[in-house]
C-alpha cells in the first residue's frame, strides 16, 4: 500500500547542485519518526547521509555537513534532499527512508546520483 518514490537523480558535474525528493504514495498509518537519506557505493555498506525528525532536527554524515540539507513536507508526505557543491565522491545510489514509531520502516528504490566531468 505504501510505496516511496524518488526522483531527481542523474548526472551532474563537480561543484554541481541536485535535489532529491522522495514522495510516499499511499496512506502512512502512524506517526513518522525520522525520515533519512542512505546511499551505498560498490563494496561498502549502506551509509546514512542525513536524517530528521517529525520536530525538525537534524543530522548529517561530516562528509556532507555545510553541503547538504534535508528538508521535509509534511503536509504533502515528501521529503527533500538538496545537494550542493557536490564531489565525484558523492556518486552513489541514494535510498530514502522513513521509520515510523511503531517500527515500521519504508525505503524507496534507490536512485543514482553519479558526479563526473
Amino acid at each position: 500500500q505504501v510505496q516511496l518514490v524518488e526522483s531527481g537523480g542523474g548526472l551532474v558535474q563537480p561543484g554541481g547542485s541536485l535535489r532529491l525528493s522522495c514522495a510516499a504514495h499511499g496512506s502512512i498509518r502512524g506517526g513518522i519518526y525520522t525520515m533519512g537519506w542512505y546511499r551505498q557505493t560498490p563494496g561498502k555498506q549502506r551509509e546514512l547521509v542525513a536524517q530528521t525528525t517529525s520536530g525538525g532536527m537534524t543530522t548529517y554524515a561530516d562528509s556532507v555537513k555545510g553541503r547538504f540539507t534535508i528538508s521535509r513536507d509534511n503536509a504533502k508526505n515528501t521529503l527533500y534532499l538538496q545537494m550542493n557543491s557536490l564531489k565525484p565522491e558523492d556518486t552513489a545510489v541514494y535510498f530514502c527512508n522513513w521509520a515510523l514509531y511503531s517500527g515500521t520502516t519504508y525505503w524507496g528504490q534507490g536512485t543514482q546520483v553519479t558526479v563526473s566531468s
